[in-house]
């Protein structure tokens, strides 16, 4: 099987300020929050993906693919890793954001001990087109994070770029260890997984996300919503741009590299210039 894109393992450190983990974007606490809500997600889902696909990983015999499932969990874990500072910054600030991510650990524990490989590995593949869509909607629209916090926005830029080089990675797995869009069954798993996984995701991080607003007080802040609504739903906004990308799952025959978004790759140097300088050191 090809690979389109051979991920690479980097080992970064974002020096993120703790005192602006409430406040480092430049629209203030409601934008920031919603940013911080979705982070508690990613060290305990990084650890899911990565169990899901190591299930799989004797089933695989193309050379190239599993030098890309190695990398692929090696910036599975740097993600893992550098989001957890991200998040005991946010926590030590007074949001109950490590509470919140023992549920959803609980919860992904629930989905292994009761659901068979072959659902978990559809799990993270699902999630993984989620996460790779919203990474790329962040790239599309870099006015998104304009005069945000330089460290956070670094590690957003970065996370997003990552997501986009591995986006392929798992779904690969699948077609090899379950099947193509040529098995219904397969197909039918990946398409209702989805479809599952989004509905989980945001009935868990959109009431985390108004607690968490409203203990610091941004319920009444109607330019924060505002903001929040121009990036999400606005004309440029994240969910807006990603719309279409998440439909495109159900196409049959559907690849990640569909959305050949390559050229955003492009941008590492760019983007995190600085911080690949200090890698190579």
């Amino acid at each position: 099987m090809a690979i389109s894109i051979l991920p690479i393992r980097r080992n970064l450190k974002f020096n993120l300020n703790p005192a602006k983990a409430l406040t480092w974007h430049r629209d203030g606490l409601n934008v920031s929050q919603f940013m911080n809500t979705m982070s508690l997600f990613f060290p305990v889902g990084e650890r899911f993906f990565i169990d899901s696909v190591r299930n799989y990983r004797d089933q695989i015999t193309d050379p190239e693919l599993k030098k890309a499932v190695t990398a692929f969990i090696g910036q599975e874990a740097m993600h893992g890793r550098e989001h957890e500072e991200y998040n005991d910054f946010v926590a030590q600030a007074g949001i109950p954001l490590h509470a919140q991510e023992a549920f959803v650990a609980r919860l992904l524990k629930a989905v292994q001990d009761y659901s068979p490989q072959s659902f978990q590995l559809a799990a993270t593949v699902a999630l993984e087109h989620l996460t790779a869509i919203l990474g790329g909607g962040l790239l599309d629209l870099p006015e998104i994070m304009e005069g945000a916090d330089e460290g956070y926005k670094a590690i957003w830029n970065w996370h997003a770029l990552e997501e986009t080089e591995h986006k392929a990675v798992a779904f690969d797995v699948y077609q090899v260890a379950i099947g193509d869009d040529s098995n219904l069954g397969a197909y039918a798993l990946r398409s209702g997984t989805l479809v599952a996984a989004t509905g989980v995701f945001f009935a868990l991080m959109i009431p985390y996300y108004v607690h968490n607003v409203r203990i610091k007080g941004g319920l009444t802040d109607l330019k924060g919503w505002r903001a929040v609504a121009k990036h999400t739903w606005g004309k440029k906004g994240i969910f807006r741009n990603i719309t279409k990308p998440w439909f495109d799952w159900f196409k049959p025959g559907f690849h990640p590299w569909d959305h050949d978004n390559s050229e955003q790759l492009k941008n590492f140097e760019a983007l995190l210039g600085d911080l690949l300088k200090e890698e190579a050191a």
